[in-house]
């Protein structure tokens, strides 16, 4: 794998990495039931870049048809309100 999964966009409002899209530089794709977003986190500070530029670092979803190897292969990703991928499809 050359390149890593951009991700184009973060609906999670309420996550300290979100100014406007993404800024973490980069997230793990993992839960227990849903396959989530785990670098969320709630707090009363922002963080994480000065743009919104962040890429998943690890997904820890086997089942997924975007993961070779523990990394996502999807072009980019959405996360969604409720911190879910976006583009999670089981095999």
């Amino acid at each position: 794998m050359s390149t890593v999964t951009a991700i184009k966009s973060c609906a999670m409002m309420e996550c300290a990495f979100n100014s406007d899209g993404c800024t973490a530089y980069a997230i793990t794709v993992g839960g227990q039931k849903d396959a989530s977003c785990v670098t969320f986190v709630t707090l009363d500070a922002r963080g994480g870049l000065g743009t919104a530029d962040a890429h998943v670092g690890a997904c820890q979803r086997l089942e997924c048809v975007h993961n070779a190897d523990l990394m996502c292969t999807a072009d980019s990703i959405g996360v969604s309100a409720d911190a879910n991928c976006a583009q999670y499809e089981v095999r």
